[in-house]
């Protein structure tokens, strides 16, 4: 969600990403606009030559209370919708059960002293 836009989407969870990753045509349906975006990123892999605009936008994960996740937005539709490192680790806590191909995803829990 951004200033009040929505969409629903499907991403992949890429535990070996640096950053989240939005494609371009899912940032234009939230009314992003490209030349207002003064974050540019750099992004690695086969997205190098793919320029990026760092967004924060609130986030619903399935039925767990929404949050706020930084994505590079690319100028690229091929690309999937990518959660990655920064910062969907840090508000979800994943568990992997390879031997079964699923994992698990739950709030992180913040701690308390």
């Amino acid at each position: 969600m951004y200033q009040g836009q929505s969409i629903t989407a499907a991403g992949m969870l890429d535990s070996g990403a640096a950053i989240s990753v939005l494609p371009h045509s899912a940032g234009l349906a939230l009314g992003l606009v490209w030349e207002d975006s003064h974050r540019p990123l750099t992004l690695s892999g086969n997205l190098s030559s793919v320029p990026a605009r760092g967004v924060v936008l609130v986030a619903t994960v399935a039925h767990f209370p929404p949050v706020q996740l930084a994505f590079a937005w690319a100028q690229t539709d091929q690309v999937p919708l990518l959660l990655g490192q920064m910062n969907f680790f840090k508000e979800f806590n994943v568990c992997f059960f390879r031997s079964q191909s699923v994992f698990e995803i739950a709030p992180a829990q913040e701690e308390t002293t």
